[in-house]
């Protein structure tokens, strides 16, 4: 079908089904000769819903290819946290994965989220109260934003106890009293330390040659994580993800290694968003089943509303285009309809434009715009594959009408979409 490396993108607000989508990607069924899966972003708050073979997983850290036994390489742009991993790594072996460490590859310049940046994440949303950002509480911003400004832990120093002890004590000593440690008591920095330690002895620690050292073997799937909707420069502020969605850090490292790659976008036949923030086709009494997904003591509620084409047209705008779109859930009754423009106080808006790389003002306007607009919704046919395709001007080359990895079903033939 495709013959060049695959990005996976999800083109809404998260949980329109990517890891099923590259579990599909990696199957022997699939055929793509699949080499690794590379996450490009995000951290342990991914959730990726994988049901294949009577085995359910959901996948954080560890790429959605793990049942088909493909190797994972968490690059620099992602945000370790070993402690989640390890847990990860206990579930997997209990649904029958052999060693699962042994199949992950972890680029040493890569962020760690450790349990102070989880606990500063934590104070931080509860001290915002009513007016929550909606973080998942896995210290993801609060790893991030340190980094910018100082001399952040990375993967590479779980090698260096040295270097490690004195990065994390300067973090502690960062977030005050309530985090940092006292010596008075006992030292669970100390702990940390060894406990990184054993991490690393534990995974395969690479330099930035491994990604080339995979591609020579087969295909890569590069697997995103959350939404572009909630990219950092392009969701809609201040209800974002401190982590670049969108496939620029996917490009990125694909320019490293001189291979061009084929993005396919996923989304489902209705859209949903895990807490806070705009949702402008928001239906309360849409209640399709999401036996996957619930609320989140600090997402907050799952939330369900109609498919939005202006949304989706924004995504593929915002992330430099995508070649094929993958259609999701198909199984569901869906809702029926679609918005196919937002009525404003200023008149009706049928296109959002994308501003500037990094222009907050500009995604602010936009949040607002949102939020006090109220969707045009346009009826769907019943196959709604055709009307798709025409509205986002996107071919279709992938379909799911169901959970299991079975009920995906390749719709293009190769040479439409190589």
């Amino acid at each position: 079908m495709i013959r060049s490396h695959i990005i996976v993108l999800d083109l809404g607000f998260g949980d329109a089904g990517k890891g099923a989508t590259v579990d599909w990607l990696c199957s022997p069924e699939a055929g793509f000769g699949v080499s690794a899966v590379v996450r490009f972003n995000g951290g342990a708050q991914a959730a990726h819903n994988v049901i294949a073979d009577g085995r359910h997983h959901t996948f954080a850290q560890f790429g959605s290819g793990t049942f088909c036994g493909i190797p994972t390489l968490l690059s620099r742009h992602m945000l370790v946290e070993p402690i989640a991993l390890a847990s990860e790594s206990l579930r997997l072996a209990a649904l029958g994965v052999p060693d699962p460490l042994s199949l992950l590859r972890i680029d040493g310049r890569a962020l760690l989220t450790t349990p102070i940046h989880i606990a500063a994440n934590r104070a931080r949303e509860d001290a915002r109260g009513s007016s929550r950002h909606g973080s998942c509480g896995r210290g993801i911003g609060e790893t991030a934003s340190y980094a910018l400004e100082y001399d952040a832990p990375t993967v590479s120093d779980c090698l260096r106890p040295n270097v490690l002890y004195a990065k994390l004590q300067a973090l502690a000593a960062h977030y005050g009293p309530p985090i940092a440690p006292s010596a008075h008591r006992y030292e669970p920095i100390r702990d940390l330390v060894e406990m990184y330690r054993e991490f690393a002895a534990a995974v395969r620690i690479v330099d930035g040659g491994e990604l080339a050292r995979l591609a020579r073997r087969g295909r890569l799937i590069f697997e995103g994580a959350q939404g572009v909707l909630l990219d950092e420069w392009r969701g809609f502020h201040p209800h974002t993800t401190w982590s670049t969605v969108e496939p620029r850090n996917a490009r990125a490292l694909l320019a490293e290694i001189d291979t061009p790659a084929y993005t396919l976008g996923v989304t489902r036949t209705y859209l949903t968003r895990h807490g806070a923030g705009p949702f402008p086709t928001e239906d309360h009494t849409i209640t399709i089943p999401e036996p996957h997904n619930t609320t989140g003591p600090y997402q907050g509620a799952f939330r369900r509303g109609h498919l939005d084409s202006i949304l989706l047209r924004y995504a593929i705008e915002a992330s430099g285009g995508i070649d094929g779109l993958a259609v999701t859930h198909l199984d569901a009754p869906g809702t029926g309809y679609a918005a196919t423009g937002y009525a404003t106080p200023t008149g009706v808006v049928d296109r959002l434009e994308p501003g500037p790389w990094q222009d907050l003002d500009h995604q602010r306007q936009l949040t607002e715009l949102l939020t006090t607009s109220n969707p045009i919704l346009t009826p769907i046919p019943a196959d709604p594959i055709p009307w798709l395709e025409r509205r986002l001007d996107t071919p279709i080359v992938l379909t799911a009408d169901g959970p299991d990895r079975r009920d995906r079903t390749p719709i293009r033939t190769a040479a439409a979409v190589a």
